[in-house]
């Protein structure tokens, strides 16, 4: 297993993104034959029925996770809530998944997402430059994960 810092999370859910402000996190890699990755966001008690709502319906939820610096591109996972824990101020939520290797390029996913917006050409070149020095958040397609 490897273990590394969880610096940011966003849930993807129908087309919306929600940014998770941590107070801490937690990314293992648990390096088993199903490639299982296990995300802790430790955050405030205001999203405890959001996530509760999503672990009772036991749906599936697209995180997109900044891992050890803050500059590094977010990595996507297909999770699903395995423990929510609640303490006197925050909560614990325990993701676990799957790296979807077939959309966490980030390159891919913004062009991808200038195309849906009509560009081409000088100006899709242009725009595609301008976004990869910046590094906008992107909201991601709900595709199923590579197997």
């Amino acid at each position: 297993m490897k273990t590394f810092k969880l610096i940011a999370l966003e849930i993807v859910d129908d087309g919306n993104t929600l940014n998770v402000p941590l107070e801490d996190g937690l990314i293992i890699n648990k390096e088993n034959e199903r490639s299982t990755w296990i995300l802790e966001a430790y955050t405030t008690t205001a999203l405890y029925d959001y996530f509760k709502r999503i672990h009772d319906q036991n749906r599936e939820v697209i995180v997109q996770a900044v891992i050890t610096k803050l500059e590094n591109d977010p990595a996507f996972f297909q999770t699903k809530i395995a423990v929510i824990t609640k303490f006197e101020h925050h909560i614990s939520v325990l993701f676990e998944g799957q790296l979807r290797r077939n959309r966490s390029d980030y390159s891919e996913l913004l062009l991808d997402s200038l195309l849906e917006k009509g560009l081409g050409g000088q100006a899709l070149l242009v725009e595609f430059k301008e976004k990869m020095k910046s590094k906008p958040k992107l909201k991601i397609k709900n595709t199923s994960p590579s197997t």
